[in-house]
């Protein structure tokens, strides 16, 4: 048996040979870094995905708006921001893609998943990344040469003190002697915790410690490779997902056309793309919107009526 069967998010989510979608925020197309998020519409789309069987809502963990860069995401703080859709709605998963370790204390982290999964009724899926960007490590003063080891202490920490009252941990940012305790201690007594790409890891650590993979946007073949090198180590099922970008257009018709991390097409296009997918492994795809020229409303409500009845919520 799994031991996220029961948590309510993953359940939602994920099973093997299955695909589910989900929707990346903002909920809207916009050029440049920064997103209108006019929180009224943001909400209402919200409630509008969980209605239509969409599996999750995802959201990014941006700290500092880099011009540079190019997308600062959502914008808030993603604690914040899905305790509040967390509140407006009911089942659909809540995603983080993905929280910072680099520049946030491990029982903090902890504490902010925990509060989050308890809240929102076991819906948290947790992906979590190292950060890369040189400019927020030195906002930071944050060792980006020492962004792969932190991340493993984060992922440990986590784990013990979800898992057990008045644990003892020693690491480099965390003393804890057995005398005092973190809550709220999820009702699982754990989170579903995903890697984000590789995150300064080897395979075999990912396979070992993780309980999913976030994945970059690849074509099937290479998605292929990749699951098979992570599932042949794992032991027992472990889900792999991954964002992609569209631009869905109007004609359903519409062959694609190659755009930043995804493409342009009809939903006739993108449903093979998705049955692709499926059969080589990948378990749920959440959508990005950014480059979308028609508005996210419509996009989202084609996706409802022609997409997600073939890759619904689990139930």
């Amino acid at each position: 048996m799994n031991k996220f069967e029961k948590h309510n998010g993953y359940s939602r989510t994920f099973q093997e040979n299955k695909l589910t979608l989900g929707l990346l925020f903002p909920l809207e197309a916009y050029q440049g870094n920064i997103p209108e998020m006019d929180l009224e519409q943001q909400i209402k789309l919200a409630t509008v995905a969980e209605k239509a069987n969409f599996a999750s809502l995802f959201v990014r963990d941006v700290p500092l708006n880099d011009p540079s860069f190019g997308d600062v995401g959502q914008m808030y703080d993603p604690w914040v921001f899905l305790s509040h859709i967390a509140a407006l709605t009911k089942k659909i998963a809540l995603g983080t893609a993905s929280a910072i370790t680099s520049f946030q204390h491990p029982l903090n982290l902890a504490k902010s998943a925990a509060s989050l999964d308890k809240v929102s009724g076991e819906r948290l899926l947790f992906g979590l990344a190292t950060g890369d960007r040189p400019i927020e490590f030195n906002a930071y003063g944050v060792d980006r040469e020492k962004r792969t080891e932190l991340y493993q202490e984060a992922f440990y920490v986590m784990k013990e003190v979800w898992a057990k009252s008045f644990p003892t941990i020693n690491s480099s940012r965390v003393s804890l002697t057995g005398g005092t305790d973190l809550l709220p201690k999820p009702v699982l007594g754990d989170i579903p915790v995903f890697v984000t790409g590789f995150s300064g890891q080897s395979m075999e650590w990912i396979a070992e410690n993780s309980d999913g993979i976030l994945g970059y946007p690849r074509n099937p073949a290479q998605q292929e490779r990749l699951i098979r090198d992570y599932r042949s180590l794992t032991d027992g099922f472990k889900p792999f997902a991954q964002s992609l970008y569209i631009d869905l257009t109007e004609d359903p018709n519409e062959g694609p056309t190659s755009i930043h991390l995804g493409f342009r097409s009809g939903h006739k296009f993108l449903i093979k793309f998705l049955n692709a997918l499926q059969e080589v492994g990948v378990n749920h795809v959440f959508i990005n919107n950014k480059y979308s020229r028609r508005p996210a409303e419509e996009v989202i409500q084609e996706l409802a009526e022609e997409v997600v009845p073939l890759f619904p919520a689990l139930t």
